[in-house]
């Protein structure tokens, strides 16, 4: 008689869970090799661990717009739409100001702006475009946001190798996510902001200013928050 006590062969054994790309270990690395894109600056790309984790979704957390919290992700955008990757703005609360955007290397014909009418369709192009081989890189600016919905936006990053973006208020700091790092943006009093890592794949490090290129996007965008 077998021993009920015994893992059976459909028993998760601990190594295996560890592997799934879906958990997250506290306080350490990760159990696979995860690629990175880099921020375009050496100090930040140390602080995340090589720079933006790819194929999974970072959240930036911000009480306003207009902090840098654009401008700190243009580089890796640049570089994505230069090596041919498609790079996607869904919902900003401004219109794309083009010139800026090509004065900074992005390659505007890699560039999608979508305007969805409702968090409904927010969540739909998301899945869609972060689950696209094509596409490097999302940007996106959610009403609402459930923990169901973030999860899957985290399996569509994951299966697409994409990195989504997310702005969220800081209300939602102490909501729990799947997202492999989290940041706090900081307004600085020299108008560039100061990062504070939340949650990410490895040691938490202080809040420090970012450099003077990660100010925002320059005058000539029109934010519909001001509307």
């Amino acid at each position: 008689m077998p021993d009920p006590q015994a893992p059976s062969d459909a028993t998760p054994t601990l190594e295996s869970l560890l592997q799934r790309p879906d958990i997250w270990r506290g306080g350490g690395q990760d159990g696979h090799h995860r690629q990175t894109l880099s921020s375009g600056d050496a100090a930040l790309d140390q602080r995340l661990g090589g720079g933006w984790p790819q194929g999974a979704l970072v959240e930036l957390l911000l009480d306003q717009h207009g902090i840098g919290e654009v401008s700190l992700l243009l580089p890796a955008l640049a570089a994505l739409t230069q090596g041919g990757r498609a790079v996607a703005l869904v919902a900003p609360p401004y219109v794309p100001y083009a010139p800026a955007l090509r004065q900074a290397g992005i390659h505007l014909r890699h560039l999608l702006w979508i305007t969805p009418r409702d968090d409904t369709e927010i969540l739909w192009a998301m899945e869609q475009i972060l689950r696209a081989g094509p596409v490097g890189a999302a940007l996106v600016w959610p009403q609402r946001l459930t923990s169901r919905q973030l999860r899957r936006l985290q399996l569509a990053a994951e299966q697409g190798r994409a990195t989504g973006f997310i702005y969220r208020p800081t209300q939602h700091i102490r909501e729990p996510s799947p997202a492999a790092l989290r940041l706090r943006l900081h307004a600085d009093r020299e108008g560039s902001p100061r990062l504070e890592i939340i949650k990410q794949r490895g040691p938490k490090t202080t809040p420090q200013p970012l450099p003077e290129q990660h100010q925002d996007i320059p005058p000539g965008a029109h934010d519909r928050t001001r509307e």
